[in-house]
């Protein structure tokens, strides 16, 4: 889906849930996938024993992959210029996960169309994990 400038104003949103009830199995299988076995996203034992929280928790770079494919359902493939986050929470085995992004301004640059987004991805609680900004082309 290709968004067009004509279409879309200021303040729209676009809301979808990235993941519901995010399972430690989904957590390792990333681990696996990025190569990234750090400890406190892989190991009860060590997390609770020696890093002090209360069990594993995900990557950030899970929560920002899954926060762009919703980004990337709404503007289209191939049109971002931009994505870029910060991770504001820990996400936990259990979680559910909504993500939006809203429409911060329209403008034309070197000819082409572009939307600012501020994207914001939270908890079942809404509670903020991550928050961003993302830049995208648009149609006429």
């Amino acid at each position: 889906m290709a968004l067009s400038a004509s279409q879309l104003s200021v303040g729209d949103s676009y809301s979808e849930e990235i993941v519901d009830d995010l399972t430690r199995t989904q957590i390792v299988q990333y681990a696996g996938a990025s190569g990234d076995y750090n400890p406190v996203h892989t190991d009860e034992k060590f997390v609770t024993e020696v890093a002090g929280y209360p069990t594993v928790f995900a990557h950030g770079m899970l929560t920002m992959g899954m926060t762009g494919r919703m980004v990337t359902n709404f503007v289209g493939d191939g049109r971002l210029t931009y994505y870029g986050v910060r991770f504001t929470n820990q996400v936990w085995p259990g979680d559910t996960l909504t993500a939006t992004a809203e429409v911060a301004e329209i403008r034309d640059e070197d000819g082409q169309k572009l939307a600012d987004l501020t994207i914001t991805t939270t908890n079942q609680d809404d509670r903020a994990v991550l928050t961003g900004q993302a830049t995208a082309r648009l149609d006429d």
